[in-house]
């Protein structure tokens, strides 16, 4: 067994390596080690790349799992520490401690990269983050942080048909799958804790009627026209906050408030917020926080409309922003495989040559479903509005704004591109809520995600490869993260660790400088012979 290995590292913001003496880590007691087969490249992955240890996911573990324990493993690398990237692996496991119990060596495995049972300040553990991760040959894990008290395993059988790369992508069609698979709370937490503020001239509130359903555990008052000041944020927060009130800097002061999956409901009573709200926008999808409220008096009505979950409309008009980009191109086909006929998808991007590789993949099968796509290059025309349903895959707070406008009466936003937490961007919160557009987001996939979508592969119902845009070798691997920082991936990269001198090629490039592969693509697309082919070719 080697006792080095090349690895891609990040040791600091926008600093990037290749270690070609990474050490291959001991394997202790309760540890595995996995050889990495293939391993996506994230968008994600340049987030972490630019804030480094300021990331929620490269902090201090600080529950879940001891501190001795965490000493143990020689892959826990938070906070400053350098750290390997990737977190879309597949994986054969090689080696296993003594006392591990639900895996064995031979396995081949699929990682579930979001540890959220080991959670940091602000979020939770994360394969690929605060413990190293697949752009590496080999790495350790330990059973303790993949198999949760309760059972739950984030190592996920897979059976030795599809090729890695089909499996390795997995991950990010199951990000895609967790976008629309949320359901939502259409009342206040029952048992919650509820703060309810008074800042409005109107008395007629409907509060007793509304409490004594709402069966909260805790409620708290605050009268800012009397004079009160409202609590300071703290780690205990509110699950529901009710607003009476028009103010705009007061609603900014309430959402740090709010707890993760809180809902701040505004209870307008015919007054109008005076101007544009700054909202922590990535707070929606990393803390699945949300905003409801009334024109109205009665707080309840501001719950009422609130969607009982996140997934597209049977049929209606949807717009996709940013849908030519490698994540883009899979809600789109997602869509198209469940919208009904005479349904309308709209895709955006700024690029001719990404809508137009798009509509290549798209556009036979939204044909044969009768679905009108429409592939729109806002460069040169505008996006429309009065959609039934949008989704943002672009991280601009700039956009966000844009489609809230562009969104229909009861639209639901899904912002689905990474904006980080504390990122404030101004949107119309008076339209949002007179209007009942509903602003949703989700962050990372569960188990139950990634089992989707790799028995729909198994299946052969899905081919995720469609999203290939191209692979390399570690030495390839800063041009594909600039590639993907730069938006000019034609799909998803695929890496293949134990290739050490392969440099970055889209799929156009694989053609040509290796012809025995080309010809066993199936329609262009990845096959598993054409990858067996280009592992002997390239020495593997």
């Amino acid at each position: 067994m080697e006792r080095t290995q090349w690895a891609v590292k990040f040791v600091g913001k926008d600093d990037i390596r290749i270690d070609k003496e990474h050490p291959v880590r001991p394997v202790g007691p309760r540890q595995l080690l996995l050889k990495i087969e293939a391993c996506g490249i994230c968008f994600s992955d340049t987030k972490l790349l630019r804030s480094y240890d300021q990331h929620p996911r490269k902090a201090e573990v600080v529950g879940g799992i001891s501190g001795e324990e965490l000493l143990e493993i020689p892959s826990y690398v938070p906070g400053s520490q350098a750290t390997v990237p990737g977190h879309e692996p597949v994986a054969r496991i090689i080696a296993a401690g003594t006392d591990v119990r639900h895996f064995s060596v031979g396995d081949r495995v699929l990682v579930q990269a979001d540890w959220k049972h080991l959670p940091t300040a602000h979020s939770n553990a994360a394969f690929g983050y605060n413990f190293e991760g697949a752009l590496q040959e080999y790495v350790v894990v330990d059973e303790r942080c993949v198999v949760t008290k309760s059972g739950e395993k984030f190592l996920l059988p897979v059976s030795e048909t599809p090729s890695a790369a089909s499996v390795g992508l997995v991950e990010p069609w199951a990000t895609v799958e967790g976008a629309y698979s949320q359901e939502e709370r259409k009342g206040p937490l029952r048992e919650g804790r509820m703060l309810i503020v008074f800042e409005s001239s109107s008395t007629d509130r409907k509060l007793e009627a509304f409490l004594e359903e709402a069966s909260a555990g805790e409620v708290e008052y605050v009268d800012l026209s009397q004079g009160d000041q409202l609590p300071k944020p703290s780690t205990e927060g509110f699950d529901d906050i009710v607003y009476f009130g028009s103010k705009a800097v007061t609603i900014e002061k309430l959402e740090p408030l709010l707890r993760a999956h809180g809902i701040l409901n505004v209870v307008l009573s015919g007054e109008t917020i005076e101007r544009e709200v700054a909202v922590d926008i990535g707070r929606i999808h990393y803390d699945f926080i949300r905003y409801c409220g009334t024109t109205g008096s009665n707080p309840a009505d501001g719950y009422r409309w609130i969607p009982s979950s996140d997934e597209l409309p049977p049929r209606g008009r949807i717009l996709l922003i940013g849908a030519a980009g490698p994540m883009g191109s899979m809600h789109v086909i997602r869509a198209i495989s469940l919208l009904g006929s005479k349904s309308e998808i709209i895709g955006t991007d700024v690029s001719d040559e990404r809508l137009n590789h798009l509509a290549s993949l798209a556009g036979p099968a939204a044909e044969s479903r009768g679905i009108n796509l429409q592939l729109v290059n806002t460069a040169q025309r505008p996006m429309g509005d009065g959609y039934d349903y949008v989704v943002c895959l672009v991280p601009s707070q700039q956009l966000v704004a844009e489609a809230i406008q562009a969104a229909g009466s009861s639209g639901v936003l899904n912002i689905f591109a990474g904006i980080p937490a504390g990122t404030l961007g101004p949107i119309d919160l008076q339209r949002v809520i007179a209007q009942h557009i509903f602003l949703i987001g989700s962050s990372g996939s569960t188990t139950a995600d990634m089992q989707t979508v790799l028995s729909r592969i198994e299946a052969g119902t899905l081919d995720t490869t469609v999203a290939l845009g191209a692979i390399t070798g570690m030495a390839g691997v800063p041009e594909a993260f600039q590639a993907v920082q730069n938006r000019t991936a034609p799909g998803k990269i695929m890496v293949y660790p134990q290739l050490h001198d392969l440099g970055y090629l889209t799929m156009s490039d694989l053609m040509r400088t290796y012809p025995s592969v080309a010809r066993l693509l199936s329609d262009g697309r990845w096959t598993p012979a054409a990858e067996k082919e280009l592992l002997e070719c390239c020495g593997a």
